[in-house]
């Protein structure tokens, strides 16, 4: 059982790092985009679009890990 909650926080802690990566990488797009039409340029909205989809698919993901950790410690509390 401590393995598995030891495997479950390093997921969580390398989502979180990615997360981060990802939300960073996410404003830098906003902060060039900013003077920019949407539509102005095709490829690059789309690009923006992928990011935006994969940003959020990614913390939806990383939501579900830290409740995961949450679960194992509750469970570990109760035992």
């Amino acid at each position: 059982m401590a393995d598995k909650a030891g495997s479950v926080r390093k997921k969580f802690h390398s989502h979180i790092v990615i997360e981060t990566v990802l939300v960073v990488a996410l404003a830098l797009y906003m902060l060039i985009a900013r003077h920019q039409a949407v539509g102005e340029d095709l490829v690059f909205t789309v690009a923006g679009a992928g990011l935006m989809a994969l940003v959020t698919y990614w913390t939806l993901n990383t939501l579900r890990d830290g409740l995961e950790v949450i679960a194992m410690r509750s469970r570990r509390s109760r035992a």
